[in-house]
């Protein structure tokens, strides 16, 4: 079992930046793939980032590309997604995600491929 407590949501205006973080407890971190994906309103919950958890592959949802980076700390347990730039169409519910992955490299862009789930956490930016 994995439990994931997101932090570091807020309000912001357009142009500005935020840093999401996500610590888990539990299982053995260092061997689950993270993702990051959000929900806005009146919309299905899409992917935005994920990272292996040898931390050497990383992978975007083309509309965050060059804004949002997600790294992790495998000695802190926490993944982290900074987000740069920031639009009004960012506005979501961000959640983290946990895989366990036998491969060092493999990132996971789909919801159903990741086991363990955090409770999320808001992301508003104004105009």
């Amino acid at each position: 079992q994995v439990q994931l407590v997101e932090s570091g949501g807020g309000l912001v205006q357009a142009g500005g930046s935020l840093r999401l973080s996500c610590a888990a407890s539990g299982r053995t971190f260092s061997r689950y793939a993270m993702g990051w994906f959000r929900r806005a309103p009146g919309k299905e919950r899409e992917f935005v980032a994920a990272i292996s958890w040898s931390g050497g592959s990383t992978d975007y949802v083309d509309s965050v590309k060059g804004r949002f980076t997600i790294a992790r700390d495998n000695a802190k347990n926490t993944v982290y997604l900074q987000m740069n730039s920031l639009k009004p169409e960012d506005t979501a519910v961000y959640y983290c995600a946990a895989a366990y992955s036998l491969a060092a490299g493999a990132t996971m862009t789909r919801s159903y491929e990741y086991d363990y789930w955090g409770q999320g956490t808001q992301v508003t930016i104004s105009s």
